[in-house]
């Protein structure tokens, strides 16, 4: 027990460091230089050209003969020298080029319409179909205008619908003109006409 306390006493004692001095650690640091890295692009390389076709050899045992012609330089004046026949008449051709050359679009003096336009109008009745569905507008109807003023072939290059086309078709193939003169001789004339259909009321 006693060995005991004592061993205690000890431990509690302060302990001074007789001549140690104070040591200071100081630790000297490495400089790191930071290199600054450039940044560089990838240079682009042209595709290596294509590698030359090498010639393969073909036997070629074929020999050309070139051909004379045999030409006859002889030739007798009194003979007589027979023409070929003509070859036979198209006559679908022919009427086509009838066809289009039998009227003219544009001459010296157009076609007049006998009346004017408003006689023609007015002859126009306005389908039923057309009026209770509202339907309105301009007709364009082509014709030829023959030699006596007559109308022939009329059609239809813009309509409407709703019965007006058939209306204004039969109100124009009854109209008489003053036939196109060309070189002051009555001429067929190709002609254009409007018919306008509008609600009124």
């Amino acid at each position: 027990m006693i060995s005991l306390l004592v061993f205690l006493g000890i431990m509690k004692l302060p302990i001074k460091s007789g001549g140690e001095k104070n040591l200071r650690l100081t630790e000297q640091q490495e400089a790191v230089n930071m290199e600054q890295i450039e940044q560089t692009k990838q240079k682009e390389r042209p595709p290596a050209p294509p590698r030359p076709q090498v010639p393969v050899a073909v036997p070629n045992d074929e020999v050309i003969i070139d051909e004379i012609p045999s030409i006859n330089a002889e030739l007798n004046i009194n003979e007589a020298i027979e023409l070929p026949l003509p070859p036979p008449p198209d006559q679908e051709g022919e009427e086509n080029n009838e066809e289009e050359e039998d009227f003219f679009v544009v001459v010296e003096q157009m076609p007049i319409l006998i009346g004017g336009i408003q006689s023609l109008q007015q002859k126009i009745k306005y389908p039923e179909m057309a009026r209770k569905a509202g339907i309105e507008g301009r007709i364009i109807i082509q014709f030829i205008v023959n030699e006596r003023g007559e109308v022939e072939n009329p059609h239809i290059i813009r309509g409407i619908g709703g019965g007006c086309d058939e209306e204004a078709l039969q109100v124009v193939q009854q109209a008489k003109f003053k036939p196109g003169l060309q070189r002051g001789r009555p001429v067929r004339v190709q002609y254009s006409l409007p018919i306008v259909f509008k609600l009124t009321g």
